[in-house]
């Protein structure tokens, strides 16, 4: 049998990890990213069981150690006086539940791992897609710089403003959510008189909250401060943001978050967009994965680890099937839509829990925080953290 040829565009996160699970399958993968240097201003992110387990799969369990951080445990806090609500156990805790640990990184750091695992000298730097082209017999990726490359299916991992969705499916914009994210890094040294364990730490209170953790193996302390905003005109989904905003946004809360505000040099201000779940994620040769076909508000931590779930199951869907693309990428939609919907629906559910006014709703929040756990029950996190993609995908039966 020919050796399939896929086509992979973007290089971020889940294209990546995408490109090196497909290659593992035993197709030949070409990467390409449209940016002429990989290079990531999101700062932190966590990765969880569910991803983390395929990451080291892929060879990467001493990279992921040295380069990212272990968090100890979740924690969620009154915005007020930091009373906690609820704790959960990470750490040991959760890789002797699940065999896998629970990591935070700085996204440049896991983006560069990743692009060491998979070849950095192979993958293809400034390739802009401008159209796609499909027939019986393959698909042609043709870029910005007038050149074009062919494959027997293409995947397009570019995100949510997907060039590749949007040529399948045509223009169809993001739903902003009405909340916006301020994301920054503070020196380690700046904040140590703080005392801070390596928890991730959530501030929850009326209108907004707080996320700090550490990542870089512990040399920086990443936030994300979210708040409510009315509209989003700017053609750009990110912005250079300003401190002070950041800190007025705050006031009244509890001061160690304008201390964490403080100890910073820079932040960025991002829109949080989604979508409604797409109706369709493949066409012919060509299918989404990621925030091209699933984009999630960040409220679960699970925007990258769907992702990176979507290109294992895509791999093990092809080589379960014999390399049938039709069939492959029916099990793959059969397999991941419904499990990315669930994720979507409640993330973007925690948008609203976790910025409620004080009252009787946010009483009723504080109680199951206190009673059932800070990210849902023992049966939720089992579904969400002892997900294989890998081995569950060869046992889907087949929509035909």
């Amino acid at each position: 049998m020919k050796q399939l040829h896929a086509l992979v565009i973007g290089a971020g996160i889940g294209g990546t990890a995408a490109a090196i699970a497909l290659r593992r399958a035993g197709l030949d993968v070409s990467l390409f990213e449209q940016t002429v240097a990989q290079r990531e201003v999101g700062a932190g992110i966590q990765i969880s069981p569910n991803a983390s387990r395929l990451l080291g799969r892929y060879g990467l369990d001493e990279a992921m150690a040295q380069a990212a951080v272990r968090p100890s445990a979740v924690v969620f806090r009154r915005w007020q006086d930091g009373h906690v609500l609820g704790r959960e156990e990470l750490g040991d805790a959760i890789e002797n539940r699940y065999g896998t640990p629970y990591y935070h990184f700085h996204r440049a750091d896991l983006i560069s791992l990743l692009a060491d695992a998979f070849g950095r000298n192979e993958i293809e730097l400034g390739g802009r897609l401008v159209d796609i082209e499909q027939d019986e017999s393959g698909v042609t990726a043709r870029f910005e710089d007038g050149t074009s490359a062919r494959g027997d299916l293409l995947i397009g991992a570019d995100g949510i403003h997907s060039q590749v969705r949007e040529r399948l499916f045509g223009v169809e914009k993001p739903r902003f959510s009405g909340q916006i994210a301020y994301r920054g890094l503070a020196p380690s040294e700046r904040v140590a008189h703080l005392g801070l364990p390596l928890e991730v730490t959530n501030w929850v209170g009326p209108g907004g909250h707080f996320v700090h953790y550490f990542v870089s193996s512990g040399r920086f302390l990443n936030f994300v401060a979210v708040s409510e905003e009315a509209t989003w005109t700017r053609e750009q989904w990110s912005d250079r943001g300003s401190i002070d905003d950041a800190a007025k946004q705050y006031q009244g809360w509890h001061p160690q978050l304008a201390t964490i505000l403080g100890a910073v040099d820079e932040t960025f201000k991002w829109a949080l967009f989604d979508r409604n779940p797409l109706p369709e994620w493949t066409k012919g040769r060509v299918a989404l994965l990621g925030d091209a076909c699933h984009p999630m508000l960040p409220y679960m931590a699970q925007g990258a680890a769907q992702a990176i779930e979507d290109g294992a199951a895509l791999a093990a869907c092809l080589k379960h099937s014999d390399f049938d693309i039709p069939s492959a990428f029916r099990a793959y939609v059969a397999l991941r839509k419904p499990r990315a919907t669930e994720v979507q629906e409640r993330s973007r559910a925690n948008a609203t829990s976790f910025h409620l006014p004080d009252g009787p709703e946010q009483l009723d929040r504080d109680r199951l925080f206190a009673t059932r756990g800070v990210r849902g029950s023992s049966e939720a996190m089992n579904k969400l953290y002892g997900y294989d993609a890998e081995v569950v995908a060869p046992t889907l039966e087949e929509k035909r």
